[in-house]
């Protein structure tokens, strides 16, 4: 499976962004209102220029305490990117996740940001594409 099928599956294709230079309490808060785990940072909106996660504020609160929500993200964001295009394959994109132990995935082409894939959307396509192949596989038992 594509990742292009994987983001038109997404009841929400919302991409949540931030500036570099926003706090970090501007960036919980997104998190929380929209119940997601990561935004991304992007100083045009349309492009990727890191990634925040709820994991990054969690580490740095408990090293720095509450004064780094008063921080730029900039700080605290990842800046090296992984990133897939539409047309990877779910299995490379759960590839890269698992060995880089993260859970979000920008979506880029052409160096637009064209959407996220989480590990539970790669997951949740890996089961159905599974579902698919077993109902096909018992018809062909039942046909013969």
């Amino acid at each position: 499976m594509l990742v292009q099928a994987i983001l038109k599956s997404k009841s929400n294709s919302s991409v949540f962004t931030i500036k570099p230079d926003a706090k970090v309490s501007e960036a919980a808060e997104i998190l929380a209102k929209n119940r997601i785990g990561t935004v991304v940072v992007s100083d045009d909106g349309t492009t990727a220029d890191g990634i925040l996660s709820e994991r990054d504020i969690v580490r740095e609160l408990a090293v720095s305490g509450s004064g780094c929500l008063n921080e730029p993200v900039r700080e605290y964001m990842t800046q090296r990117l992984v990133t897939c295009t539409r047309q990877d394959n779910a299995q490379e994109v759960l590839q890269k996740m698992t060995e880089g132990r993260f859970r979000h995935m920008p979506v880029v082409e052409d160096g637009k940001l064209v959407g996220i894939v989480t590990l539970g959307d790669v997951v949740k396509a890996q089961l159905s594409e599974l579902a698919m192949e077993k109902d096909a596989l018992e018809g062909m038992i039942r046909g013969m």
